[in-house]
């Protein structure tokens, strides 16, 4: 007899997101006749239909719908139970549950997650990775222990100041700050936060539109190409801080105030109950960021 496991519960819950057999494949680094097997032995197991292929993705029925909206209840009390377990042994351990934006986890996390490690050699990791946005609404959602987020959310329970750095104007050549509507731009793609707050200082500047010549997947590719004369770009002070032989300028409001931006770590104090947590929050307080 096939018994259900979370790792089909966490299948149904991603395909429900999704709709989509490749990408919740993909997601679950599982091939899909794999995948497709187990949504195959989970009707089984229950005995109704939960998914219906069509052109446009898959259809749950109904069972499947109230299967799909359980899941994500039943992961839930999972994790509860793993950690409160976990908590009450003498020392720390368990699963750690970290979310972080890509700069964080390019440039900050493997080594924070090292030493970590070092210090509690039983602690194991879950990090996910993506916008600041998408962090920020998987802490809300109680899926993770700890968020790193990038720019200004209304987060009203714990929370910790790591850095903040200044947004500024970057090229290969000299440059004046009224000159650049008629220079070629290089974006990337950002965090919604920062692409408004670019946005609204763009529009109390100029009141014609940036000339953007490129487009590039991330703030390091475009820092790349602004070093070979290429055009200039607006970003956060850390990206560029080492970089020689450019020109910068930081940006500010009408009044003169800099334009910074934060990042922060954000935790709910329930969690501070738990040993890992705990742990994990004082070591990052006595980081330097």
């Amino acid at each position: 007899m096939y018994c259900v496991e979370n790792r089909d519960w966490e299948i149904l819950r991603v395909l429900y997101k999704e709709r989509n057999i490749t990408k919740t494949a993909e997601t679950l680094y599982m091939t899909q006749p794999a995948m497709t097997k187990r949504l195959q032995h989970i009707e089984r197991e229950f005995g109704v239909a939960i998914v219906h292929r069509g052109k446009r993705g898959v259809h749950f029925t109904p069972q499947g719908e109230y299967l799909a909206k359980c899941a994500d209840d039943f992961l839930k009390l999972f994790s509860k139970v793993y950690d409160n377990l976990a908590n009450m042994q003498d020392k720390t351990q368990g699963t750690l549950r970290i979310g972080a934006s890509y700069f964080i986890t390019r440039n900050k996390l493997p080594e924070i997650l090292a030493l970590f490690k070092q210090k509690y050699p039983d602690v194991d990791f879950h990090v996910t990775t993506g916008w600041s946005r998408d962090i920020f609404n998987l802490l809300y959602a109680q899926e993770i222990h700890v968020a790193f987020v990038r720019g200004e959310y209304n987060w009203q329970d714990q929370k910790h100041l790591l850095m903040e750095e200044n947004i500024c104007v970057v090229c290969a050549n000299k440059f004046e700050i009224k000159d650049l509507p008629r220079l070629q731009r290089i974006d990337y793609k950002m965090d919604y936060k920062l692409k408004e707050l670019i946005s609204n200082w763009w529009w109390d500047n100029f009141s014609e539109p940036p000339a953007i010549c490129m487009e590039v997947d991330k703030s390091d590719t475009c820092r790349e190409i602004v070093t070979r004369g290429l055009g200039y770009a607006i970003l956060p002070s850390r990206v560029v801080d080492n970089v020689q032989d450019i020109y910068k300028i930081n940006i500010s409001r009408k009044d003169g105030t800099p334009i910074k931006r934060k990042t922060w770590m954000f935790y709910q104090g329930d969690f501070l109950e738990l040993k890992i947590v705990k742990a994990f929050v004082e070591f990052i307080k006595n980081m330097n960021f």
